[in-house]
């Protein structure tokens, strides 16, 4: 059996009504993928950081799956010479 560890880091920031995440893959074959994702607070709701927090990690986390797919797509049209179509 042969397992490997990947890591995500996400890093969080608030500024005027709005929060930013960006998530970070760092795999074992030294690549990295980044991707961003972004919360804003409607005036009319109460703030609540926690929600703002979930909200734009969760689409950067989103954007940072996307993207690897599109990495796995491009390397097995690398091995088969053939166009891929991964679903989402």
């Amino acid at each position: 059996m042969h397992s490997k560890q990947w890591h995500v880091d996400l890093f969080l920031s608030e500024e005027e009504g709005s929060t930013h995440a960006r998530a970070r893959l760092t795999t074992g074959a030294a690549k990295t993928l980044d991707a961003e994702g972004t919360a804003r607070l409607n005036p009319s709701d109460r703030d609540v950081p926690e929600i703002g927090d979930e909200l734009a990690a969760a689409r950067a986390l989103s954007e940072l799956a996307h993207r690897l797919l599109e990495v796995a797509a491009g390397d097995i049209e690398g091995v088969t010479h053939e166009p891929v179509r991964l679903e989402r």
